[in-house]
Order: C-alpha cells, then structure tokens, then sequence
C-alpha cells in the first residue's frame, strides 16, 4: 500500500552555474526546456496510470527543484501542474512549492506561477554580503532579495522560504551575522541554513585541493551555527531539523511552554511540509532528469542527462514500458531491505531535532524495539551526549542534543551497516 506521497520534479536548467553547486544541473540549454516540459508531462501522466493498481490515497506535497525552475515561464508552470491534477489525488491544502533565483521572477511570472496553484517559494539567498555573492558567483544582490520577497507578497505569497549558505571562505562571524539579521527583517515564515560543503568535481573542491580557495575553518563555522541556534530561537523561529527553521506558530508555542523550547515535538506550521516526508522515510515520487524517488520499497534515480531524459520519454520507437514506481526515464533501482530501510530511517528521522526517533513509531514501523536493535549506539551515543532520551504521549523518544546537532555525522554513522 502507497499511503499519502509526496512528488519531487527536477528542472535541471540554470543560466549559470555556480562553482560550488553539484546538483544535477545544466547552464546554455534553455532552448530545451520546451521538450523537457513535454517530457516531464509524459512521465507524470505514465506513473498515473499505474497508481489505480497500487492502493495510493493522495498527494500532500509538490516540490519544483532544480536548477532554476523560476526558468520556466507562467504557462509551461501551468500545463505541468494540469498534468500533475490529472494524473495524482492532490490534497485541496497541498503544499506546492518551487525554488526560485531571485534575479529570474517578475511581477507577471509570480502572479501566473500563484494562479497555477504554487503556494509557497524557496529564494536562493546565500548571502547579504556583495562579495559573498560574487565568491559564490551569484547573479543577484540583496536589493534583487528585497524586491523578489516585496514581489512575491504582492503575488499572494504568504509562505515562504529563504536559503543561506555560512562557513564561506574568508567570511566572518560578523558577515554572517549581519546577513540573517538582515533576512530576518524581510520576515520570512522559513529559514534553512547550510554550511558550505567543498564538493568533489566542483570548481570549490578544485581550487580547495590546489590551495587557491581557502578552507572553511571548521570551529568559527560552528560558532556561526550555534549563534544562529540562539538567535533565531529568540526571534520567533522554531529549529525542527538540524539545518531548518520555521516561525512558530501560537500552537507549537504553548506545547513548548513546559519544556525546553529548542526541543518541541511539534513543527510549527510553516515547517516544510515536502522536507519532512523525507526525514519522517515516507514515500515520494521523483520526476525529472536525475530525480531520485523512494516508493513501492525501491529507492530509484533518473537519467541524469536532459537529453537522454527526454529521449527516453518521447522516442517513438521506444515503448513506455515500467513497473511502479520506475518509469522508462529510470536509470537505477534498489530494492530496500529492511536494514537498509531501518539504517535510512534512523539518519533521517534523527535530523529531526525536536521530533526525533519515537520508540512507539519505530516499533509501529519495524516489529521491534529500538533499544532492541541498537541496545549499544543508543547506551554509548547517550554516554557522549550526543543523545538524549525524552518521554512524550506514553513513548520514549530520542534525539540530538545541542552537541549531537554539531556533530549529527558521526552520530548518523553510528547506524550504517
């Protein structure tokens, strides 16, 4: 049985891009995107016709990520969504949501992505520092941030979300402080922020490995995280994922009011709804080139390239033949087993920070209890205090501590087989 899913579609187009991004992404072929949009519609209306066979009740969530969807004009938004309301149950509250570079919306493509049925937008702001964001070769400034968010309010937009990236070459604590103050006063119901990863293949790695790019010094980016901790905490922001922040919500302030409040079990309403299907190890579809998709027991990718993509799709000699939850774009497939769905569970559900791993859910899932399966991890991760054991509705639960949050890899490694 397929319970409430969620579906993920890749567009894999931006104008340029950036030398620190290994997404599978793709600069100078925007003449594609037509084709791509065709093919996309295809996929999404092949895995429809083979959900009447899989007991699939309905979809909660959509998500637009790339690239640069914001690429696509009002109009190809529209069919792809048409598509997506033919094929799929979606829920009349559904969260839709699209990544968007703050240099590529204007008035009317905000207003026609609204009308389509997108609610809620992730802006790409890295930074408010004009030389971070030549560094990270950006295309926007801050004043291009202030005017997408002023733009997409009078759209209609009343959910939205700002990406920050800290632990940049050279960048202070002081940089990155004055960037989420200056975030926070464009008052965004979301925030995620993610240390700088020096990728392998990207030019970052390249020209870290060659030693003309700086490496992020390891403690001032924890400093920079734990500042961020506390003072988003004290204005009004609720961490429910070790990289995630959400304005709290009346609710999840008054179940906060008789415990430590960095640690509701409670997202607050603006959380990211598609996030947590991931990090809850729930089902979703993955659409697009290079999408990646965990339903029906198979984790499973796409075909990386936008050309092979689209061939795969619309070549009239090759037969659209695929079992759910693969379609013909598919690539790579591996059936879980139950460690690996138990080892997937734990990494995931552990970066939940407030929520974490319930003993009652784990047993619900599994047939076993947790302490059971990881009697050891559990009783040493505790002893480090990396861990810590709570009790919530009747059932222990267990998650990160503040130190567990700065060190979540090696905790996550604990539970790989």
């Amino acid at each position: 049985m397929i319970p409430d899913t969620s579906i993920y579609l890749h567009i894999p187009f931006c104008k340029h891009r950036c030398a620190y991004c290994d997404f599978n992404t793709y600069a100078g072929q925007e003449s594609l995107i037509p084709a791509y949009v065709e093919a996309l519609i295809k996929e999404i209306e092949f895995i429809g016709k083979q959900l009447p066979l899989t007991n699939y009740q309905s979809t909660q969530t959509i998500f637009f990520g790339g690239g640069t969807p914001s690429l696509l004009t009002g109009t190809q938004f529209a069919s792809v969504m048409s598509a997506l309301y033919s094929a799929f149950n979606i829920s009349a509250d559904a969260e839709v949501s699209i990544e968007a570079n703050p240099g590529t919306i204007s008035p009317d493509k905000l207003n026609a992505i609204r009308k389509a049925g997108i609610n809620r937008i992730s802006f790409g702001v890295q930074s408010s520092n004009a030389e971070e964001l030549r560094m990270l070769e950006r295309e926007h400034d801050f004043f291009t941030v202030i005017e997408a968010v002023s733009t997409a309010r009078q759209a209609g937009f009343d959910n939205l979300n700002l990406d920050l990236i800290y632990a940049l070459p050279e960048q202070t604590l002081k940089s990155w402080q004055t960037t989420v103050k200056r975030v926070l006063e464009l008052q965004p119901e979301h925030i995620s922020a993610y240390a700088l990863t020096l990728e392998h293949g990207t030019p970052f790695g390249k020209w870290a490995n060659k030693g003309i790019l700086p490496l992020p010094d390891p403690d001032l980016a924890a400093d920079m995280y734990e500042w961020t901790m506390d003072y988003l905490q004290q204005s009004g922001y609720a961490q429910y994922e070790i990289s995630n922040w959400a304005k709290q919500n009346a609710e999840s302030r008054s179940q906060n009011a008789g415990e430590d409040s960095a640690f509701s079990l409670l997202p607050s309403a603006f959380a990211c709804r598609h996030n947590l299907q991931y990090w809850r190890s729930l089902p979703y579809l993955g659409l697009g080139a290079g999408a990646h998709g965990y339903a029906g027991g198979y984790r499973y990718s796409n075909a990386l390239r936008i050309k092979t993509y689209i061939d795969r799709l619309t070549a009239d000699s090759r037969p659209l033949t695929a079992s759910f939850p693969l379609t013909p774009a598919t690539v790579n497939q591996h059936k879980q087993t139950l460690k690996d769905d138990i080892s997937d569970y734990m990494i995931n559900n552990l970066r939940l920070v407030q929520a974490g791993v319930a003993e009652s859910d784990f047993r619900l899932r599994f047939g076993s209890g947790l302490l059971d399966v990881f009697p050891k991890e559990i009783e040493e991760l505790i002893r480090d205090g990396l861990l810590e054991k709570k009790t919530s509705d009747g059932s222990e639960v267990f998650r990160l501590t503040r130190r567990g949050r700065l060190l979540g890899n090696r905790v996550f490694f604990r539970f790989v087989d």
